[in-house]
């Protein structure tokens, strides 16, 4: 479970909320304002006065969505009006922007009523590319999306109806055809007749389904059914049949599709079902019918629900960011049938691919080939956007709903390139390798209450066995100061007090021989063990760790050096290196050495260039190495740039096929358009993604200066070429840092053979 405290801290710190607006353009001179505003701003304005299609040109309205709602049916919170819906639409326009790379303003309305809410959106058109209705309750939605599609010109898209929809469209295309059995002969049965009920409903009839129950918390919808009579949307699929409950619509059915509450349904009710049934129990967090308990009862079916922990999760950010990707970029004037049907289709056709590496690598354990645990595509799967907005953006322009219909397919696809960049971060990576092969990490600051916090939520999430590592009489009444649980006594988390004698005596023993002819005696090492850095660093030579983090209470250098001391450098590293990852605008690189070595040697370069080259190519990226200096290519030639020369050499000689350059400017190896220009011999085929700099003044000052200066994020300084993966935090760090590294650090570790050193 998420810490209340902790969440209310993530969304109260400054900045409050998640959200903020940046200008796109240069504002430092005045003749940049002079562009942006009074009086360089009137001539787009006299354009689009003429031209009202022009807007798309000359403002940022083709790829802003308004995610709009009142606040009447929010997640599982009920009606709980506009002012607490905020936080969750703020969450739903970080979606767009990280999956799709859209804008959002989210807008909050105090209008309860059909006619207030459908004027109030109305009269924002002219602001937006598309409208995405959200967390408005039934049967309001319904009138409420029919009206706006019918009056604007953008598109409207209510995603609680159409987006679980289509997720659950595609992941049945997939399942009916391993069931073998033909959706226009399948038997339908709902549980729910809210909005994502009936418009997966009629979405299967658009498709071809004929046979549908749809049951209500009264039973079937029957056209006998007095209650029902006043509700034209569940009239709609009322039928004449003699079946009443829920228990009677299952005998036979062929698919369950629950978006209902929890508990709906009994093993017996899955055992009336017919042969091979399909289970989606969509409920959440609780569904319908327990997966474990479905799969079970049922062995032959195919079972999905709305949860990660298991296969087959129907998940809405499988959807809307790509459909609207696709929309706004050929200005489409609705979301239409046509383009929901191309979504479902891309959509199950992924699930049926060959998983890439890079994908496989990010749910390490799992077997992702398409069958009865894989009906649908991973939520992270980065291969969706190139997928579905294409599709949609290809429907749009088939259909005749596209203002800017698109030529090629391919062309097109080129284009949403970029958006992968955040897409692909190391961080999404980490997590999801992580999570399925969690790693021991010892945490040398276990007392720290933000330690505390931050491995109550790595516990939480499962994606790191968190060792505390100090004192057990601090950090047990430490927890329950901070209201926080541990479980210590399971496998996912160890408590590591540093004064357990058995232990104590054996790694100053171990120590001790260790720096014996490094001017260590036997009182210095025991006096180093039951320090925390040194009690994790020897955790992690004996095997008992796969991983360390250290530096919040002993700082950078004194951590550091115990850490290389201890552990020391893998067999085939010279050097260690320490680097920083950036993420500036879409494209994630690594900055070294931002962190060790003061005046490097060629084979000092060398090896932070390799280094860096193999964490890129663990999750999946291509490296392509700028070897930083004041010379271009040898316009100036002296004991400085004539080392960098040298580094090159190495690096091509140790591995000839990678793509490094140099020396050259920074922003040579950046504007890959101006390197082609000037220098079209240079070996960079696109922009750099690793730059390696002369020396630690300038690879720290570069590092720090793109920090504050406009890089998206910031995840280091990250420690490469240690025997086993360890790295050092600030003293500074909060939660949301200490989670990262944590993670990135257990994600190294699972990449690395377990240590063979006795463990007992």
């Amino acid at each position: 479970m998420v810490d209340r405290d902790e969440a209310l801290q993530y969304h109260s710190q400054a900045p409050a909320g998640k959200l903020e607006i940046r200008a796109t353009k240069p504002t430092a001179t005045a003749r940049d304002l002079a562009l942006a505003y009074s009086p360089g701003v009137a001539e787009p304005c006299r354009v689009i006065a003429e031209d009202r299609e022009a807007v798309f040109e000359y403002t940022a309205k083709g790829n802003l969505v308004g995610v709009i709602s009142n606040g009447t049916a929010v997640l599982g919170l009920g009606n709980i009006g506009p002012e607490a819906s905020k936080p969750v639409m703020e969450g739903k326009a970080v979606l767009f922007k990280r999956f799709a790379g859209i804008d959002v303003f989210d807008i909050e309305l105090a209008a309860p009523d059909v006619d207030a809410f459908c004027q109030a959106v109305k009269a924002m058109e002219p602001t937006f590319g598309g409208v995405n209705i959200e967390d408005v309750k039934a049967p309001e939605c319904f009138v409420i999306e029919e009206r706006l599609k019918a009056e604007m010109e953008i598109p409207v898209f209510h995603d609680d109806q159409h987006g679980t929809a289509i997720i659950i469209a595609a992941g049945l295309v997939n399942a009916l055809r391993l069931q073998d059995k033909m959706i226009e002969d399948a038997r339908f049965v709902f549980s729910g007749a809210g909005a994502a009920a009936l418009a997966t409903a009629r979405l299967m009839e658009s498709m071809g389904a004929k046979d549908m129950l749809v049951c209500d918390s009264k039973g079937v919808l029957r056209s006998s059914r007095a209650d029902i009579e006043t509700n034209p949307f569940k009239k709609r699929w009322a039928v004449d049949t003699e079946r009443e409950t829920l228990s009677d619509a299952l005998e036979g059915a062929d698919v369950f599709i629950g978006v209902s509450v929890a508990g709906a349904v009994t093993p017996e009710m899955l055992t009336s079902m017919a042969d091979r049934p399909i289970v989606f129990a969509l409920a959440n967090p609780d569904p319908e019918i327990d997966y474990d308990l479905a799969r079970s009862t049922r062995p032959d079916a195919i079972v999905g629900t709305g949860r990660s922990d298991f296969p087959n999760q129907v998940n809405n950010v499988l959807g809307f960011p790509f459909i609207f990707r696709g929309a706004l970029d050929v200005r489409a004037r609705t979301v239409n049938d046509a383009m929901m049907h191309a979504a479902v289709s891309a959509i199950a056709e992924l699930a049926r691919e060959d998983v890439d590496e890079s994908v496989a690598a990010a749910y390490d354990g799992e077997t992702l080939r398409f069958g009865p645990e894989y009906v649908i595509p991973k939520p992270f799967d980065p291969r969706v956007l190139l997928r579905v907005a294409p599709a949609v953006a290809k429907a749009a322009s088939e259909s005749g709903v596209a203002r800017k219909p698109i030529d090629s397919i391919e062309d097109y696809r080129e284009q949403l390139e970029r958006h992968l960049g955040k897409d692909r971060q190391l961080y999404r990576q980490a997590v999801s390798i992580s999570r399925q092969r969690p790693q021991r990490i010892a945490f040398a600051d276990g007392e720290h209450p933000t330690i505390l916090r931050a491995a109550a939520q790595l516990v939480d999430e499962g994606s790191v066995i968190p060792q505390l590592v100090g004192r057990s009489v601090v950090i047990e009444p430490r927890l329950k100061e901070l209201g926080l649980e541990i479980p210590f006594d399971s496998d996912r988390a160890h408590l590591i007090d540093v004064h357990e004698p058995e232990r104590l005596e054996r790694f100053s023993d171990a120590l001790y021989e260790l720096k014996q002819r490094r001017g260590m005696t036997r009182f210095l090492a025991e006096r180093e063990v039951r320090d925390g850095v040194g009690h994790a660093a020897m955790m992690v030579r004996e095997g008992l760790s796969d991983g360390v983090l250290a530096g919040m209470r002993n700082g950078f250098p004194n951590a550091l050096s115990t850490l290389l001391s201890v552990i020391g450098t893998a067999e085939d590293v010279h050097r260690a290196a320490g680097v920083h990852l950036l993420l500036l605008g879409q494209d994630l690189v690594v900055f070294g050495d931002t962190t060790l070595t003061i005046d490097p040697e060629p084979e000092d370069l060398a090896e932070t260039a390799l280094l860096s080259a193999r964490l890129l190519e663990g999750i999946g990226t291509r490296p392509r190495i700028a070897m930083v200096s004041f010379s271009n290519f040898g316009s100036v030639r002296n004991g400085h740039t004539i080392k960098v020369e040298r580094a090159v050499e190495i690096v091509r000689e140790r591995r000839p096929n990678l793509e490094i350059d140099g020396p050259m400017h920074a922003d040579i190896g950046w504007n890959i358009e101006q390197t082609r220009e000037l220098f079209p011999f240079s070996r960079l085929t696109k922009r750099a993604n690793i730059f390696v700099f002369p020396s630690l003044e300038a690879g720290n000052a570069a590092h720090k200066v793109a920090s504050f200066a406009g890089a998206d994020a910031v995840l280091g300084p990250i420690l490469l070429g240690l025997d086993r993966p360890a790295n050092v935090l600030t003293p500074y760090a909060s939660v949301r840092e200490v989670v990262r590294t944590a993670t990135l650090t257990s994600m190294l570790a699972g990449r690395r053979p377990r240590s063979i050193r006795p463990e007992s």
